[in-house]
């Protein structure tokens, strides 16, 4: 009796398959204990060859051992069984003996299971065949039925010969549409044409083998349901495929006034087009029509609200009857965002004005048109008797978010245990440059005091890392995962380090080895001077954990930017004086780097308390105080391909009496020589290197520029997030921060230009956003193809509808002339591509803060021949422009 678990064990399934077969019920159930207890043991390790050669026996047995409907199922369907399952003709096979109401029941209650339980199908179907019960029609079994049926090309077979076939065609067609996200396995399973699943189903309705009315309804049922793209554009297919005739598409008009005004896009085109041949044969009312335009009229889709336009102008040259309810209707478009909308709707009524045939309507029309743009509110005044423009010019004022208060450090955490969860919640999930700077402010202090105590509260934290288990199951040794990699790739990996460190998993040795011969990081990318400071500081600290403790950080910052300062600076050197404790050199290298020098005032009174200390590193703050002022290398403008990069020069001031570490940060950036491809992958540590230098944060955007161009021009996805803390840090605003926030508003993924729009409005909010700069940047930046013209109005529409007209005229009246030169000279045939959407929103911005000036290359665009939308909106904003200034 033995023996079955002998070949279960050894992954025998035949052999399981023959003994189980000659065993009684009893037989069986005797044995499921053993197999349960087997199974516990195989999960403790299943990717074993051990685990994976029982695996399928056991899930053989295991289902044939039990007598309970709802325990085989759960036994078939276990997550732990899904790797390396039996197959289905053997589980079919060893429970084919079973009563077909037991097998129906067990095959409902699979077929119940969530789609991510990957049931196979053949194993549903198998037993639905065997019990003969009514098929089910949950989500896992019709996903199973349309892959099953699709895959035709393993056979030989077509998708429509195969549904012919099948006993459950009715009931699984009708779950089909009712299934979710079954839309993509459709057009996966099956290429569009004769073959396909669209196809098939009209064909089958042809054929009598389908209720047509039934499938009809329900797939318009479906569109109505809305759902991802996939599903629209496989549903819709179907429905074209049944080529519904006049009298369905009549029957159905509630359907397409529904689907014209709520449904996607591409449903929303053919349910219009259905309407406006229903309209213009005159079997649509006028007041189904009006309701339908309220509807498309308000879409975000230019094209279909065009459409409706044309439709609205058939319907009344062909019955001039319908004037009166159709014309206010079209007149709703006068309030469109996109003049040429405007344009359209206003030529429609001025067209069809003469019509109307009641003074209340010419009223309405006349006050609808307060909404039109200036220059085509003019026009109506004279066509349609609106009211001009007031004659009391509106003040513009700019609306701007406030700019962001910087956020003071909270102290470091008083209590082991309260700073124990801080480091665990940081190591769990991250944090800013605050949270990460108190925490490690916190580990020094409390190594100082009582050592003891801290490692008892960082117990429960500390137990579950990997590096502080007694028995390691890895390949590599706790030195290696910091040393020998490539450094420490984010700040949670630092405090893995000073926590292994107090632990005693890395030994003084290697801590004092590894700051003789410098740090881990490796290469010599534009990243690997701020990766370097960054890792200096952190290893030192370590190292003094372990031999001799500081009393407290010197460098840990005043505010959520980075800055130190001065005076708390002078505080803590005070309090290193008291005490008779070492100074760490990478430490006091990073206050001082931090330490606000722009406040003058409070500069020099600072200095003067830190000379009086009388100790080396007092006298030092006191000349690096006195100092003052920014750094000034040498900055220059440089082409890569189709990006505009920035190099920096040498900076004498920060490699002077700096730890070689430092030192690095004032060495020249150059756009060929640096190496660029590195393993500084990690956005997190974005932050903490524009905490590096928080009143310079032209040095930091110099060495990321190359990565914020990537989303624009690799459209890569992520980079941009620093965007809005680079506009919220200190420091000269300058070309390579205003063409970091230029690849931004032109990146590829939307996530990535709001945060270069944030960031464009904070500078603003500072007062420090050079405009002129800005769009001279991004007027070359599109010329060359690093900016695609689309994105950056996205970017500009997204910074409009916050308020900021001006700030956004203020950059587009310096891009717009390097665009229209090129439109001028002809040598740019891409130049046109998006201009026309960056003239509107520009012409958007000059009507609503009243610009008057000259712009280069704007009449000349103006006066071409033609009603081009590069044309058309090019006359809108010369018109605007020049009102003031010809008169």
């Amino acid at each position: 009796m033995t023996s079955l678990m002998d070949a279960v064990r050894a992954g025998r399934t035949a052999e399981v398959v023959s003994l189980l077969d000659g065993m009684t019920d009893a037989e069986r159930r005797a044995f499921f204990p053993q197999l349960k207890e087997l199974r516990k043991e195989l999960r403790a390790d299943q990717w074993t060859s051990q685990a994976r050669r029982a695996y399928p026996a056991l899930h053989t047995a295991g289902a044939a051992c039990q007598t309970g409907a709802a325990g085989v199922a759960s036994w078939l369907a276990a997550a732990d069984m899904r790797w390396w399952p039996a197959s289905p003709s053997v589980l079919i096979d060893v429970l084919g003996d079973r009563a077909p109401g037991w097998l129906g029941v067990v095959a409902h209650r699979i077929a119940e299971r969530p789609l991510t339980a990957r049931v196979p199908y053949e194993l549903m179907a198998g037993l639905v065949r065997l019990s003969g019960c009514p098929v089910p029609t949950t989500e896992a079994y019709v996903h199973g039925w349309v892959e099953h049926t699709g895959h035709v090309w393993q056979r030989g077979d077509t998708v429509l010969a195969r549904l012919r076939q099948d006993p459950h065609l009715a009931q699984l067609t009708a779950a089909l549409f009712e299934t979710n996200d079954i839309g993509s396995r459709l057009a996966w399973t099956a290429v569009e044409g004769p073959d396909s699943w669209t196809e098939a189903l009209a064909r089958l309705t042809v054929e009598g083998a389908l209720d047509r009315r039934a499938t009809v309804d329900a797939c318009l049922a479906r569109l109505l349901r809305g759902g991802p793209v996939a599903d629209h554009r496989v549903f819709l297919r179907m429905l074209q495929a049944l080529a519904l005739t006049r009298d369905e598409e009549r029957e159905h008009t509630a359907d397409w006034l529904a689907l014209a005004a709520d449904a996607a896009s591409v449903v929303a085109a053919h349910a219009q087009s259905v309407l406006a041949s229903l309209a213009l044969d005159g079997e649509l009312t006028a007041h189904q029509l009006a309701e339908m335009s309220g509807a498309v009229l308000f879409r975000t889709e230019k094209k279909l609200v065009r459409a409706q336009l044309v439709l609205l102008g058939k319907v009344i040259a062909r019955d001039a009857s319908t004037s009166d309810e159709l014309l206010p209707v079209a007149a709703q478009a006068f309030g469109h965002e996109d003049s040429d909308v405007q344009e359209r709707a206003l030529k429609l009524v001025e067209r069809h004005v003469r019509r109307v045939g009641t003074a209340e309507v010419r009223e309405e029309l006349a006050a609808a048109a307060d909404q039109l743009i200036p220059t085509l509110r003019k026009r109506a005044a004279q066509s349609l008797g609106a009211s001009p423009e007031g004659s009391e010019p509106v003040t513009y004022e700019e609306v701007l978010p406030p700019a962001p208060a910087p956020v003071r450090l909270a102290p470091a955490p008083e209590s082991a245990a309260e700073l124990a969860e801080e480091v665990g919640a940081l190591l769990a999930s991250g944090g800013d440059v605050a949270a990460f700077e108190r925490a490690l402010d916190g580990l020094v202090r409390h190594r100082y005091g009582d050592r003891d105590a801290l490692l008892e509260a960082l117990e429960p934290v500390v137990v579950q890392r990997w590096w502080d288990e007694r028995n390691p199951q890895y390949a590599f040794s706790v030195d290696d995962y910091f040393i020998r990699r490539h450094g420490l790739f984010n700040a949670a990996h630092g405090l893995e380090l000073l926590l292994a460190t107090l632990r005693g998993k890395v030994p003084a040795s290697t801590l004092h080895n590894t700051l003789r011969r410098g740090t881990t990081v490796t290469g010599d990318c534009g990243h690997g001077p701020l990766a370097r400071a960054f890792e200096a500081r952190i290893w030192e600290v370590a190292y003094r954990l372990s031999t001799d403790p500081l009393p407290l950080l010197l460098s840990t910052p005043t505010w959520g930017t980075g800055l130190l300062e001065p005076d708390e600076l002078v505080t803590r050197l005070d309090e290193y004086r008291r005490l008779g404790a070492r100074v760490s050199a990478t430490d006091f290298a990073q206050a001082l780097l931090r330490v606000r020098r722009g406040d003058r005032a409070a500069a020099e009174a600072a200095a003067e308390r830190a000379a009086a200390l009388g100790t080396t590193e007092g006298m030092r703050l006191a000349r690096w105080l006195n100092a003052g002022g920014a750094f000034a290398p040498t900055y220059q403008l440089r082409t890569a391909g189709d990006r505009i990069l920035v190099e920096s020069g040498e900076i004498a001031e920060l490699q002077e009496d700096f730890p070689s570490d430092f030192g690095s940060l004032g060495r020249p950036v150059s756009v060929y020589r640096d190496r660029w491809h590195c393993y500084h992958w990690n956005d997190g540590m974005r932050p903490h290197w524009l905490a590096l230098l928080p009143e310079q944060r032209e040095l930091v955007a110099v060495r990321m520029l190359r990565d914020l161009s990537a989303v624009a021009v690799d459209d890569t996805r992520g980079e941009a997030a620093i965007l809005p803390q680079l506009a919220e840090s200190d420091g000269e605003a300058g070309e390579a921060v205003h063409l970091c926030v230029a690849y931004g508003l032109g990146a590829r993924h939307p996530e990535d230009r709001l945060a270069a729009v944030d960031a464009l409005l904070v500078l603003a909010a500072r007062g420090q956003l050079d405009a002129d700069r800005l769009g001279a940047d991004l007027g070359q930046l599109v010329r060359r193809g690093a900016v695609k013209p689309s994105r950056l109005v996205d970017s500009a529409r997204t910074a409009v509808a916050t308020g900021a007209h001006a700030t956004v005229w203020g950059v587009l009246r310096h891009t717009l002339p390097v665009l229209l030169a090129d439109l001028a000279t002809g040598e740019a045939a891409t130049a046109a591509r998006g201009l026309a959407d960056l003239l509107a929103v520009a012409a958007e911005c000059a009507e609503r803060t009243g610009a008057r000036e000259e712009l280069p290359h704007l009449a000349g665009a103006a006066e071409r021949r033609g009603s081009s939308r590069v044309v058309t909106q090019a006359r809108r904003l010369h018109s605007t422009l020049v009102e003031e200034l010809a008169a």
